[in-house]
């Protein structure tokens, strides 16, 4: 039986006034109540606070409001794909504590691994009667995302299970550990990384890796993909938006004060993770998870943590804005006005920041070895002083502050930060110096995303590299605290929105597919990258593999369509005719009448233009699509719900066609098999992170002659010299001894071949040889 505990009732809101009327500046307050806030276990009790300033705001009155408790009749099925449970309600009164509403309860039942626990919410009733609600944004598990009622959950019971706590033994120290950087890191899309699209599909994968690698057993090329990697970095795995036109996952059918039923949808939306509302940010997306279960994010850190030599988990955190859909599950006081992407969120509220600093903790609390924020540059506020907008680094400097804990170990993971600034001003490629945040931290091992990770990169276009020759030369000097590396989820997006009449480097491939691929999976650039770049190297898997990648979102309603129309060129640089006649690929828009390539191509070269000539005007667009002459195929006739359908199709055949499993046939396994090789190289040498120092060199061969070919010479502190040279782009080098080269430090004999890209053989030794585009050689050289 559901009921309040006075007694515990009592003491939690004695404790509530205690704090808030306390002498403690006001963000020290909301510090010490935050990590309360939400639904806790507390013997056998649920501990129930909600922030809910909007009850002050509008005056409702204490007897008015409380938690409402639904236990569900029958057990949810959450692997089921819809279904219809019927719940009992019963209403505990809530008390007020100022902007805090707070209860203590006996008799919800907490979820674990194994049960369904009891899903609450807050209701409060306005003067003509009528019930409103407000959702627990400090959610522990959100079965049906963040705009549903949450789950009471066990979450202490849940980590209290973990299976590493060896790892976490081993890092254990007096004082609090503060976690370093890895040696590189593999950036993964949880639902296109496995056919299985899961949080659990990808443990599995890892655990096989593990056992292979423990056996020493031969790896296939599609098991070599996710080899050799020190860390492991995932998109964001937080809640995201939902369908802005319905349907909802939770819909429900209120039969009066004591049961509802309620028509349950398993959540299926298609987002790369960027797109989130802030609440929920403490859990994990349900779409990620194949059991419903938010376990599945502790068992994936349990994964990389017991692999034979283990492996570190980064989590990508966003924090830096709220899409719109965010306001109808916060209240006003989270926001501090719009911006590009949606809302700005109201750092400056001490009670948002503390409760935005406590998200990340728990989220943190899974298990994370580190943590990457993006739009780091997007944290701002207004100065009513100055009339401008600063960058809120304080609240940077806090987030990397916040010491976890997990088994027992007290630690600050390490840090990396995507900041840009002064983007999105105009100039911003140019003036943006990549180390605002580095320089600003207390914490020596604060990283950035580098100039070529950040930047919006083309290494497919001619002339790419010597352009770049001058944030090539700041990398040199500056990026040892830099995220390194030409391919991530964001410069493989931006290749495929470029124009393909621009002066496309066709040595790299027949096709442009062919291209692309190679120019994101480019053997030089990743020679460079690990064997001479200082920094973390990173690799997103989706380019490793040759897949596919774009911006994928399914929940737009207002605007998909314009969204598809941006991304139509994707067809240029990613899909050809064999591609698209596959049956499993795009079986959506085949069915709604682009039978082949060619009559999506044609539609989606008409669509843009008059998205932009119509401002989108989607009634106008529909009208003059149909009356183009030929006709073009598609759906009949074409509506602005049509078009619609249409945008829908696009992202969800997408999604599938950038899934990393189905490229598995077409992995070489040359060149997983190299890249492999050279992860292992750089962890043999953990020093490449190092600025370069006085005895080192690094340039390009001159005269060019056609030919961009980078060349590096780097020294050990134990004496290794490591030499690399690189075809970045252009035509043939013509017959030459790389080591014959006048570069300072590379005379003298000794020197041995370490790595070389497929083209080259594992015949050659040394002496002359002729490098095309794309090749290259790694020599090393003990002292004697």
């Amino acid at each position: 039986m559901i009921d309040r505990n006075e007694t515990a009732s009592e003491a939690l809101r004695d404790w509530l006034e205690t704090t808030l009327n306390g002498t403690d500046a006001a963000f020290e307050v909301q510090q010490q109540i935050a990590p309360r806030v939400g639904a806790h276990l507390r013997d056998d009790r649920a501990e129930v606070i909600f922030w809910t300033p909007e009850l002050l705001e509008q005056r409702v009155p204490s007897g008015d409001v409380f938690l409402e408790c639904l236990q569900p009749d029958s057990t949810p099925d959450l692997t089921r794909a819809r279904q219809n449970i019927r719940f009992t309600r019963t209403w505990i009164a809530m008390d007020r504590v100022h902007d805090y509403s707070c209860v203590s309860i006996d008799g919800m039942d907490a979820g674990t691994r194994d049960r369904i626990g009891t899903f609450y919410r807050l209701a409060w009733r306005d003067a003509a009667g009528d019930w409103h609600h407000i959702l627990d944004p400090m959610a522990w598990s959100l079965p049906f995302g963040a705009f549903a009622p949450a789950e009471f959950y066990d979450v202490e019971g849940m980590l209290a299970a973990r299976t590493d706590g060896d790892y976490w033994t081993q890092r254990r120290e007096d004082e609090v550990t503060k976690f370093g950087p890895p040696v590189n890191i593999q950036q993964i899309h949880v639902p296109t990384a496995t056919a299985g699209g899961t949080l659990a599909s990808l443990t599995a994968l890892y655990e096989r890796l593990a056992e292979k690698v423990a056996a020493g057993a031969e790896l296939e090329p599609a098991e070599e993909l996710f080899a050799g990697y020190d860390a492991v970095q995932l998109l964001p795995v937080e809640p995201t938006t939902v369908y802005e036109a319905g349907p909802a996952f939770w819909e429900e059918e209120d039969h009066g004060s004591d049961s509802l039923t309620v028509d349950l949808t398993r959540p299926d939306t298609t987002n790369w993770g960027y797109d989130v509302v802030i609440a929920g940010m403490g859990t994990v997306n349900p779409v990620l998870l194949e059991s419903g279960r938010p376990d599945e994010l502790l068992d994936f850190a349990c994964a990389l943590h017991n692999f034979p030599r283990p492996k570190k988990l980064v989590l990508d955190v966003v924090f830096g804005h709220s899409d719109n859909q965010g306001t109808n599950v916060l209240n006003s006081n989270w926001f501090a006005g719009p911006n590009m992407y949606g809302q700005n969120m109201n750092y400056r509220h001490p009670t948002v920041r503390a409760l935005m600093l406590e998200m990340q903790r728990r989220k943190v609390n899974f298990g994370a070895d580190g943590v990457r924020v993006d739009g780091a540059q997007d944290f701002k506020w207004w100065d009513p002083e100055v009339e401008a907008m600063r960058h809120d680094d304080e609240y940077l400097q806090s987030m990397s502050d916040i010491v976890q804990q997990v088994a027992g170990t007290s630690y600050r993971p390490w840090f990396v930060f995507e900041d840009g600034r002064p983007w999105p001003q105009e100039d911003w490629e140019l003036s943006s110096t990549y180390r605002a945040v580095i320089e600003g931290q207390r914490d020596p091992d604060v990283f950035q995303w580098g100039p070529l990770t950040f930047a919006h990169n083309t290494p497919f276009l001619y002339g790419f590299w010597l352009s770049k020759w001058w944030r090539i030369r700041e990398i040199l000097n500056h990026g040892s605290n830099w995220i390194s590396g030409c391919a991530n989820h964001d410069t493989l997006r931006r290749g495929t929105q470029v124009d393909t009449k621009l002066n496309v480097n066709t040595r790299l491939g027949h096709t442009r597919m062919e291209i692309l691929d190679k120019a994101y999976d480019n053997p030089a650039i990743q020679l460079v990258t690990y064997a001479a770049f200082p920094g973390v190297p990173m690799d997103f898997v989706n380019a490793s593999a040759r897949a596919s990648w774009g911006f994928i979102r399914n929940q737009d309603d207002k605007y998909g369509v314009k969204v598809v129309a941006e991304e139509a060129i994707s067809l240029k640089w990613q899909v050809d005719e064999y591609s698209y006649s596959l049956p499993q690929s795009f079986p959506r828009l085949k069915a709604m009448g682009f039978e082949d390539r060619e009559s999506l191509v044609r539609f989606m070269e008409f669509l843009p233009a008059l998205v932009e000539v119509t401002d989108y005007d989607l009634n106008v667009i529909a009208k003059l699509l149909s009356e183009v002459d030929p006709a073009l195929d598609g759906p009949r006739p074409l509506s602005v719900s049509a078009l619609k359908d249409i945008a829908r199709a696009w992202m969800d055949d997408m999604h599938e066609y950038c899934n990393v499993a189905r490229h598995h046939a077409g992995l070489s396994a040359t060149q997983t098999h190299f890249n492999h090789q050279l992860r292992e190289f750089r962890r043999d040498r953990p020093w490449l992170r190092d600025n370069l120092g006085e005895r080192d060199r690094f340039d390009y061969r001159r005269p060019v002659d056609g030919t961009v070919l980078f060349t590096s010479l780097r020294h050990a502190p134990d004496g290794e010299q490591v030499f690399m040279v690189a075809h970045m782009e252009g035509g043939e080098t013509g017959e030459f001894d790389p080591l014959r080269l006048p570069i300072q430090g590379l005379e003298g004999f000794g020197w041995e071949v370490a790595l070389r890209t497929a083209q080259i053989g594992s015949d050659f030794v040394g002496g002359p040889l002729s490098l095309h585009d794309s090749m290259g050689l790694v020599y090393t050289r003990r002292p004697s």
